[in-house]
């Protein structure tokens, strides 16, 4: 479930309290006392059999005995009881509970995980939603409800704070009432037996009273709903979250270097940006970062311009901007002219813009319009040292009329920073009524300015068009699924070499051809056959990092060097790992490529988020490098050039001093394709391609470990990001002869979507739309085509070819509402392909595809006038209605078994 019957849960019109209490300091007593002193206008029904009232007001001795059946239930009863009074509600019709009870498997109990089950149980036949076990509660203070042990309750305001953690709720009331902060809701989610962050998210997307959201995530269940829910509440309103345990240890040692590198944190990060959210790392940047947001305009990169009276304040934040991976905004030559105009000789002549400490309000003025027109600067951050000798309180005054004077369309963001507490406080106040905002210290500032930038960079990606994949990839997969067969049925879980380098091969990606040597003599005969120089590798399926024990010999001239380094090398190997099995050793072509660089790319695997694809800079030390970026799959060329970007080694990639830039695009290629192997073959686990060399003729894979689990079929359903449909792909031939392709949209259709529109006539925009449009805009065709699979669909009809390059005919779309209940359609087929039944197909296409996810209900809205599609509809089965809203609009409705 997601949202069905959450109203219950944080709109209730009635209460009932199970285990209220009068014991002082009990959690029963504080939870009825927040219950009927926050202002909940609903009725609040003690229940308790011990006593006669609580607060004040009539208690009841049982479910079954209560006036009126609640809309939700608050439990706070030992937890033996709790499954047998949530069935009692559930016969009632009560639909949500708040579960505050602990005992229910914390810490790996058994018995306390067969009681949490039987809560499930209890509450599943009647739909009855449940918050917790082992939570603080929830707080909703628009409709003064508090049904929850904090010792506060807070003041409405826009922000959802949504917790694990009990205690981080009662920290966070008392770290907002003194900043006078309220909330739009509270959450405690506790042990997420049922409500989850999932859910919260798709709830609270929709929540007018909501306008920015805020997690403290411990872990993530259902990480494919938490995924779809994230991205499309982050597509709405801000998402800030914070993650505990950044540097947990890894429970288990991984058995190659990308399962080293690819810790669960990385995949956390890699999982909030792919979704557009904004990770902070305390929760009092997660509120700085609400009010960031709302106050500073969009910038449009990283490029900071500092401009300060005091050089060592502009060094602090010029190191706090670099740590982040921020950019100091060189000046041009015409910014420096004119800056030179308007400052005395003494300015630093350079960013940070140092203004001198004896800066007044109208220099401080000046320097600020130079920089606001200044093209190479994205953001102006000011800051303020106090002196005796020139007045604090000018100078923010100056600020803030330079700044309103401009229109705020295309403002370039201006972050400030007065330092101090006695003369800074009124300036700050300035800045807050002006709204700009202002921070306590030159890093706190730095901070907020790259939280603007990773949001808008992140919001950004999730409506990017990708370049189109410049050639066509067609993986023998059967090849591959063959090799894997053959180990598994050989009762292994790592291939060979020479196997993953098959295995890679079928799958597009370069690898150096690799032969098996069963002993020193076959070696010898193999490298007779070949041209030199040569590399020699041990071959063992018990040894995952050969150089560690000496099992890698390079630059052997001929088969006698051959024959010797292999003699040694099983010496070697049986002294550092006595009584290891070896399979004898692989030999390959030694590479001459001088100028390559040695990255690593790979695939790890998850416990919450399943596969993750790994790149970075490789070789033998990469574990000590840990330069590495996570992206889950599936990825397109824009997501897998933006891994590579999030890298250090990026910027040596991208050449330097005589050195040609590797080709980028082949690097993106080998990321992709890996992506497309975890997605087609279930069965693998783990991929390890160390090293890859890149240079500007692309790539090759030198060594490549995989591992294999003993899972069948395709790999799609671990995926925390639903992949491309492949199987909704269908080619059509019209009674004319021509041929279309029938398959599901992807984010490069977006500009032939865009020029499709532009092919409809007024009427039929206005006919598809309601209203009249001249075109379709960036947002919205992105939007549009940027699908997320797990919870629309949108079939297009074009042209044989690659998508981005093939004319687009016609779209039927659909939209399911979180509870895969009911589904919205809409479709539009250009005039010149009418009369071919293609209208009447794609309805049946995507009905077919609505049944078979088990969606109930097709619906959509037709103008009356629109007689064609209404006269479809009726061969399709679907029942007509009167619209709610709009006399001029049919509502057609089709039920599916």
């Amino acid at each position: 479930m997601t949202i069905r019957n959450l109203e219950y849960l944080l709109a209730p019109r009635s209460v009932a309290l199970i285990g209220a209490s009068r014991r002082a300091g009990s959690v029963g007593s504080v939870v009825a006392h927040n219950l009927f002193k926050s202002g909940f206008e609903g009725p609040v029904m003690p229940v308790n059999p011990r006593h006669a009232a609580v607060e004040g007001v009539l208690a009841y001795p049982d479910v079954a005995s209560l006036p009126i059946t609640p809309d939700l239930a608050v439990i706070a009863t030992p937890p033996h009881t709790v499954a047998e009074i949530v069935d009692a509600l559930g016969r009632r019709g009560t639909r949500a509970a708040v579960v505050i009870t602990a005992g229910f498997g914390e810490g790996g109990d058994r018995e306390g995980r067969e009681r949490r089950q039987t809560i499930l149980e209890a509450a599943r036949p009647h739909l009855l939603r449940v918050l917790g076990p082992n939570g603080l509660g929830l707080i909703v203070p628009r409709i003064g409800l508090n049904a929850s042990f904090s010792h506060l309750t807070p003041p409405h305001g826009r922000i959802a704070f949504v917790t694990q953690s009990g205690t981080i709720v009662t920290a966070v009331l008392d770290w907002a009432k003194s900043r006078d902060i309220g909330f739009s809701h509270l959450v405690s989610l506790g042990d997420m037996a049922d409500v989850d962050f999932g859910d919260m998210l798709d709830y609270l997307a929709s929540d007018p009273d909501t306008r920015a959201i805020l997690l403290y995530v411990e872990t993530v269940t259902a990480a494919r709903k938490f995924m779809s829910a994230a991205r499309a509440a982050a597509r709405m309103k801000p998402v800030i979250v914070v993650k505990s345990g950044r540097h947990a240890e890894s429970a288990q040692a991984a058995a190659s270097h990308t399962g080293t590198l690819a810790g669960a944190d990385s995949v956390y990060d890699a999982a909030f940006q792919r979704s557009g959210m904004l990770r902070v790392d305390t929760l009092g940047e997660l509120f700085a970062a609400v009010e960031t947001l709302a106050l500073a305009a969009t910038p449009a990169g990283d490029r900071l311009v500092i401009l300060t009276n005091g050089g060592g304040v502009g060094v602090l934040a010029t190191d706090a901007l670099i740590a982040r991976g921020g950019q100091l905004a060189t000046l041009s030559e015409d910014t420096r002219e004119r800056l030179d105009a308007v400052l005395p000789s003494t300015w630093s002549r350079g960013n940070p813009v140092d203004i001198i400490g004896d800066a007044d309000g109208e220099r401080y003025a000046r320097a600020l319009e130079v920089l606001l027109d200044a093209d190479e600067a994205d953001a102006v951050l000011i800051l303020n040292c106090p002196t005796a000798i020139a007045d604090p309180g000018d100078a923010a005054a100056a600020v803030v009329r330079t700044v309103t004077a401009r229109p705020r369309h295309g403002r370039k963001p201006v972050l400030t920073n007065w330092i101090g507490d006695h003369l800074a406080v009124p300036a700050r106040q300035r800045f807050a009524r002006a709204g700009l905002p202002s921070y306590t210290t030159p890093e706190a500032a730095v901070r907020a300015f790259m939280h603007v930038v990773e949001f808008h960079r992140n919001q950004r990606a999730l409506l990017e068009t990708p370049p189109s994949v410049p050639e066509a990839f067609t993986p023998d997969t059967e090849r591959a699924r063959s090799i894997i067969a053959q180990v598994r049925d050989d009762g292994r879980e790592w291939l060979s070499e020479a196997e993953a380098k098959d295995v890679l091969d079928a799958y597009g990606v370069p690898v150096v051809p690799t032969r098996i040597a069963a002993d020193e003599d076959d070696a010898r005969r193999l490298a007779a056959t070949m041209s030199g120089p040569f590399a020699l590798k041990i071959l063992s399926p018990e040894i995952s990092h050969k150089s560690d024990v000496g099992g890698v010999a390079l630059d052997l001239a001929d088969a006698g060097e051959v024959h010797e380094a292999a003699a040694g090398m099983r010496e070697r190997v049986r002294r550092h790992r006595p009584g290891v099995r070896i399979d004898g050793f692989t030999l390959q072509p030694m590479i001459d490529r001088p100028q390559a660089w040695e990255l690593i790319a790979g695939i790890a695997e998850d416990p919450q988020f399943g596969p993750v694809v790994l790149f970075g800079q490789g070789g033998t030390a990469v574990e000590v490098i840990r330069d590495q970026a996570l992206g889950l799959p599936p990825l397109n060329l824009k997501l897998a050039l933006d891994m590579i970007a999030r890298t250090h080694v990026d910027r040596q990639l991208r050449g330097f001093r005589g050195t040609p830039a590797a080709d980028r695009e082949a690097i993106a290629l080998t990321l992709m394709r890996l992506s497309q192997l975890v997605a087609d073959i279930g069965a693998v686990s783990e991929v390890d391609i160390n090293p890859l060399l890149a240079d500007h003729r692309g790539v090759l894979a030198l060594d490549a470990r995989m591992r294999v689990s003993d899972r069948d079929g395709s790999g799609t359903s671990r995926l925390a990001i639903r992949p491309y449909p492949r199987a909704l792909e269908e080619t059509l031939t019209l009674d004319d002869g021509r041929q279309l392709m029938l398959r599901p949209v992807v984010p490069e259709d977006e500009i032939e979507l865009r020029e499709a529109f532009t092919r409809l006539t007024p009427d039929e925009v206005r006919l598809r739309f309601f209203m009249p449009m001249k075109r379709l805009s960036h947002i919205q065709a992105a939007r549009f085509t940027q699908m997320d699979y797990d919870r629309e669909m949108a079939l297009v009809l074009s042209e044989p070819g690659p998508p981005g390059h093939t004319r687009i005919h016609g779209v039927v779309h659909i939209s399911a509402d979180p509870d895969n209940t009911r589904a919205e359609y809409a479709i539009i087929i250009h005039r010149d392909f009418t009369g071919h039944g293609l209208g009447r197909l794609l309805m049946q296409r995507i009905i077919d595809y609505c049944r078979h996810r088990g969606i109930g209900e097709v619906f959509g809205d037709v103008l009356r006038e629109n007689h064609a599609m209404l006269h479809l509809c009726q061969k399709l089965g679907f029942r007509r209605s009167r619209h709610p809203d709009e006399p001029d609009v049919v509502r057609v409705t089709l039920a599916l078994a």
